[in-house]
């Protein structure tokens, strides 16, 4: 079976049988399956290709996967390839409670393996999971073990449940097989010789009435499928050779930004709407993914360096059709060690000009990302059916996808309004914080939160409230569980777009930061004379600067940014050429180029002092982000212009940054930004993120 491994471990305080403490190092692993022939799971791909062909109302698959990544992902492989959906509704449930469920409704299994700390193969094979419970719970406590064996500590036989009708399984005689006589966790095997059936009087069933129900209900539903056809899948099609030739036509469209870090950098592709013949949204959608693969190919990366994928498209009425150009692209096969996360807003792309698609992602130039990717369908959080991920999870900065207020076993947007969709999101996102050992209350570095222009105006004042209660209510039980973690304090971006998928009213996209030890980075001040002074562009330090940034630091690490110009700061860069009343007159004086060039400089000169202050460089920004509205009444091309000179002028004077061919930002439209989804009236709108190397 061949599986690419990604390792990495962990420390954690146990006790030994006579109380005495010790330290046990686990190993996680992260599996990522490719099909290898001969294999249980290729076996598994054939008799449910079978199943298809002979029952063809068949549409997913259910397993019984409570912690095992091992097992998911290969039920999620061959459900993928064979366009099933995979239910695993008991994904990361509470393995006490289950085991309990599964006693109160009758379920009788016997252990005919053990394989771990206590479990002793002469003692504990053939015993019933009900007879064990109180036992497993012991060794629980003591050894960290999972009670219903997702680490492997043992396996079982059903003898009995209520979906077994008509008869029960009786074990008559049995042989114990010691793999292993090792004196801390002896491994044996029990292998039945002997059984017959023994029928349930009257055919009738006891236990549980919901679970008798609901057997009687589906009784009618259970095929036999007859014979299996060894047929093999078709091979993967080859690529649509239209791309080459769309880009060798269009190529004087395509726009491109890049950040130059050199380990960890974003790349950005758009393309400038002409009045030549229109391709349409899955047209622009595959120049553009075609480019930046140029790209990558081009510092000898591919798809699978990708960590998280922004994609912006004009209409959210076609986000299938701009689904299925996107996974004829990133797969499975082209990212072994996991897909990227990715977010899908709808923004105002044709009006600004930048056709009906845009495309930002974020590379690494290593394979030392760890990916979450849930496909099936659970009460966990959504799943991702697809090739994009919950989270990633690169040099401590969890990169979470964009998280709509999905129920996650039904799939469905939660009733209740914006609020409601909201406090649904964040409680995905904590489950899948979760499984990075942190939580959003105290880990997050940044929230961006897109609000849907569909959100009655009398609710947007209420969102940032709910965000903050929940995120004190999460804090303050972590204090309950006796745990006093270090509470990062984030900052937040709010962004006003045309809609969201399934016309979602919000949609939230935490940045987290998971430090690689349990160590907090001490607080450091830089010496002054280390620090070299921020270029002014003539601006004089004021008191007021502090009012337009929100920052989130880790010394020596992690430097995140917002930076919001209104239009009263705007009326305090620009004052000599601007009346009192602009800034209540909703921009109907509109900004001349020339106040334009100002604020542009402006933005460059606190982003600038607030980076070296802070003892980073531009030489560390992983992404900078500038969003504008349609009524700045600006044009892209001299928006983006503006910019690129003050960098460029940022770099003869200090040397700053390298501009290199590309901008190293990337312009956003979008219908309006800000701190609080009650204001989204900002002229710009700037996020930056920084990271030492």
């Amino acid at each position: 079976m061949q599986n690419a491994w990604e390792f990495h471990c962990s420390e954690g305080e146990y006790k030994d049988p006579q109380g005495k403490p010790f330290k046990r190092v686990l190993w996680h692993h992260k599996l990522s399956y490719q099909r290898t022939p001969g294999d249980e799971v290729e076996d598994m791909f054939i008799l449910l290709n079978e199943v298809k062909k002979q029952i063809p109302s068949i549409t997913a698959v259910s397993s019984g996967a409570i912690a095992s990544d091992y097992q998911r992902l290969r039920v999620e492989s061959v459900c993928s390839r064979l366009g099933l959906v995979s239910l695993a509704y008991l994904w990361k449930q509470d393995q006490s409670l289950l085991l309990q469920e599964m006693i109160t409704n009758e379920i009788m299994a016997i252990t005919v393996k053990v394989a771990a700390m206590g479990l002793d193969p002469a003692k504990h094979l053939g015993k019933e999971i009900a007879f064990l419970e109180p036992y497993l719970h012991k060794l629980k406590d003591l050894y960290g073990i999972n009670v219903c064996g997702e680490g492997g500590e043992y396996e079982t036989l059903t003898l009995d449940c209520p979906l077994f009708q008509n008869a029960r399984i009786m074990l008559d005689d049995f042989q114990v097989v010691l793999h292993s006589s090792d004196s801390i966790a002896p491994v044996g095997v029990l292998h039945p010789l002997k059984f017959h059936l023994e029928s349930k009087q009257s055919n009738s069933l006891s236990g549980n009435n919901k679970t008798n129900d609901l057997c009687r209900e589906n009784i009618s539903s259970v095929f036999e499928v007859q014979g299996v056809n060894l047929e093999e899948c078709k091979a993967p099609g080859e690529p649509d050779p239209e791309v080459n030739d769309l880009i060798e036509v269009s190529s004087h469209r395509l726009h491109l930004s890049k950040t130059e870090k050199d380990n960890t950098f974003s790349i950005c592709c758009w393309l400038q709407d002409t009045s030549g013949p229109p391709t349409g949204l899955q047209g622009d959608l595959k120049l553009i993914l075609r480019q930046i693969e140029l790209q990558l190919e081009g510092c000898g990366l591919g798809w699978e360096h990708v960590l998280y994928i922004h994609l912006y498209i004009s209409d959210m009425d076609q986000f299938t059709q701009a689904n299925e150009t996107y996974v004829r692209f990133i797969t499975q096969d082209k990212c072994p060690f996991g897909v990227p996360s990715r977010s899908t807003i709808e923004l105002p792309l044709i009006q600004d000009g930048l056709g009906r698609a845009y495309v930002e992602v974020l590379v690494a130039n290593d394979q030392s990302k760890r990916v979450l990717h849930v496909q099936s369908i659970s009460c966990w959080a959504p799943s991702c059916i697809g090739p994009y991920s919950q989270a990633t999870l690169h040099k401590e900065i969890l990169h979470m996808a964009g998280q709509l207020g999905f129920d996650p076993p039904t799939m469905t947007l939660c009733d209740g309004g914006s609020t409601a969709e909201l406090e649904s999101a964040l409680q995905n996102s904590e489950a899948i914080a979760k499984c990075f050992n942190c939580s959003i209350s105290t880990s997050a570095i940044l929230f961006v939160v897109y609000c849907s222009t569909n959100i009655p105006l009398d609710e947007r004042p209420k969102i940032h409230d709910n965000l903050d209660t929940f995120a004190k209510q999460l804090k303050l039980s972590h204090l309950d569980k006796g745990t006093k973690p270090e509470v990062l304090d984030p900052i937040f971006l709010y962004i006003l777009v045309p809609d969201l998928p399934k016309r979602a009213l919000v949609e939230i996209k935490p940045i987290l930061y998971v430090p690689e030890t349990m160590e907090t980075p001490e607080e450091t001040s830089c010496q002054l004379s280390s620090i070299v002074a921020p270029t002014s562009f003539g601006f004089q330090p004021a008191d007021w600067h502090d009012s337009c940034i929100q920052k989130c630091v880790i010394p020596g690490k992690i430097c995140a940014v917002v930076l919001s110009i209104t239009s009263v700061v705007a009326m305090k860069i620009c004052s000599d050429s601007m009346n009192a009343d602009w800034s209540n007159n909703n921009h109907q004086n509109f900004l001349t180029e020339s106040q334009m060039k100002r604020i542009s400089r402006f933005c460059i000169f606190l982003l600038n002092k607030t980076i070296i202050e802070n003892d980073f460089s531009w030489k560390d920004t992983m992404s900078l982000r500038l969003y504008f509205p349609p009524n700045l009444h600006v044009p892209l091309e001299t928006l983006s212009n503006l910019f690129a000179d003050g960098f460029k002028e940022l770099d003869q004077m200090n040397g700053g940054t390298k501009v290199g061919g590309k901008p190293i930002f990337n312009l956003v439209p979008v219908l309006g930004a800000g701190i609080s989804a009650a204001c989204t009236n900002d002229i710009i709108t700037c996020e930056l993120f920084a990271r030492k190397s």
